[in-house]
């Protein structure tokens, strides 16, 4: 009996143990960290060992083949000791990926992935497909995969999933951008990082498509590099040589595989970044046979994604907007963008290697205030306090909304999106998201 070692007891990591018990392999579950009480369940209820708070390398490195948790890093020590040992590690898609044969719809990109992720999975769902929604967001595709099957699913890939993943193919592979992000888990190096995102084409045939956007001078680099077999579905904002997706006269246009248009402002989702996640998610659920009425009345009422532009309340005439999710500069940007009102930023949390230059013109234009909020805003403070605009210094989600509450002016709107990742002083995104609406509402 093969022996399989999972790192990592999230949802994916007991997702794909559970897996891996029903196709018979002898399965074997560590975390460094405590594991969550569900995923403790999960595991007991399948007989599964586990272990939490350490790893025992004599039950790790005797292993097959590891299923690794995309949040550790290459450099975790254990990981080390299984290179050196040649042991195969591969990511929980990967190993799902070989137990079905349901067509996967795959998104990547530095910024947009959730909401064009949760959008076609929204046209999917409308038009009565049988679709399970995977990857960084939903329920682990191993476990549906083993317990809850369905004909599609739709997966957000990060870069840290896609490293390990070898065999896998993406029939529907959409690249929305690639922008400097998570630099500090590639070295520091761009091209590295650059060549992480690229690997959503790798073993795609000439019977799948490739969506990506046109415009992208990064992409357009990197195509250079590779034979893509896949059918080329490029879109881009304005209809660019060899777009097939685009705006123009205020309609959103589909040339390929069959015609297909609305009326821009009839787009749920606004902004300049909402307009590619739009035409992405059109393009593949056109690729997808679904029927054009469906598509339309469903790109017309989505809700959106929490935490990206949510808007929260207004207090004193203040709006209050939570942008958890732009944990990266560019994300930021295009979140600024996006603003009609003078507005107070807040910025921080744990750097990634952040370049603050690409957002220093739109700081200028779109602010009238900057909030710090991290455990080191040191970084910060050298960049921006030299701008003129008013700055705050804040190191809990209660104090920064206080101080955003005593700049702000009827009119004005407070925006949190704050460039950085969230673990220096919350759980994850979602609870920093989760707690700026609390303190919001308690106003």
């Amino acid at each position: 009996m093969k022996r399989i070692v999972v790192l990592g007891a999230g949802e994916s990591g007991a997702g794909a143990a559970i897996l891996a018990k029903k196709e018979g392999f002898d399965v074997f579950v560590s975390d460094t960290s405590n594991i969550k009480d569900k995923y403790k369940k999960m595991l007991d209820d399948h007989h599964i060992e586990w272990e939490e708070g350490h790893h025992t390398e004599e039950k790790i490195l005797n292993a097959d083949e590891i299923i690794k948790s995309p949040g550790i890093p290459k450099e975790a020590p254990i990981i080390q000791k299984l290179v050196a040992q040649g042991t195969h590690i591969i990511s929980e898609i990967e190993f799902a990926g070989r137990y079905t044969h349901s067509k996967m719809i795959c998104i990547t990109g530095s910024n947009g992935k959730t909401t064009t992720t949760s959008l076609i999975y929204h046209i999917f769902k409308a038009a009565g497909y049988d679709a399970g929604l995977a990857g960084n967001i939903g329920r682990s595709l191993a476990l549906q995969v083993a317990e809850d099957p369905h004909e599609h699913y739709i997966i957000e890939l990060s870069s840290f999933q896609l490293d390990n993943m070898y065999d896998f193919r993406a029939n529907i592979a959409i690249l929305l951008n690639i922008t400097p992000d998570h630099l500090d888990r590639y070295d520091f190096k761009f091209e590295n990082y650059a060549a992480a995102k690229m690997r959503i084409t790798q073993n795609q045939t000439a019977e799948d498509s490739f969506i990506y956007w046109n415009d992208d001078p990064v992409i357009k680099k990197e195509l250079e590099k590779y034979d893509i077999k896949a059918i080329q579905y490029p879109f881009s904002e304005l209809k660019e040589k060899g777009s097939i997706g685009y705006i123009e006269e205020g309609q959103y246009k589909l040339e390929k595989p069959t015609p297909f248009n609305m009326e821009q402002e009839e787009l749920s989702l606004t902004g300049k970044h909402n307009i590619y996640n739009s035409l992405a998610a059109g393009l593949a659920t056109i690729i997808a046979g679904i029927k054009k009425d469906i598509i339309r009345k469903s790109l017309s009422d989505f809700p959106g994604v929490e935490h990206r532009l949510e808007k929260v309340c207004k207090v004193r005439g203040v709006q209050y907007i939570n942008d958890s999710k732009a944990t990266n500069v560019d994300a930021c940007w295009y979140a600024l963008e996006s603003m009609k009102t003078p507005t107070i930023l807040i910025l921080g949390g744990k750097d990634k290697g952040n370049d603050y230059n690409e957002i220093k013109d739109m700081v200028k234009e779109k602010c009238v205030g900057l909030v710090y909020l991290g455990a080191d805003n040191t970084k910060l403070h050298n960049f921006f306090d030299g701008m003129g605009i008013p700055v705050r210094d804040t190191h809990s989600m209660k104090d920064c909304v206080a101080a955003c509450y005593e700049m702000a002016k009827p009119g004005d709107t407070v925006l949190l999106s704050p460039c950085c990742a969230s673990f220096d002083l919350f759980k994850n995104m979602e609870d920093r998201g989760t707690q700026f609406k609390e303190q919001v509402r308690n106003l």
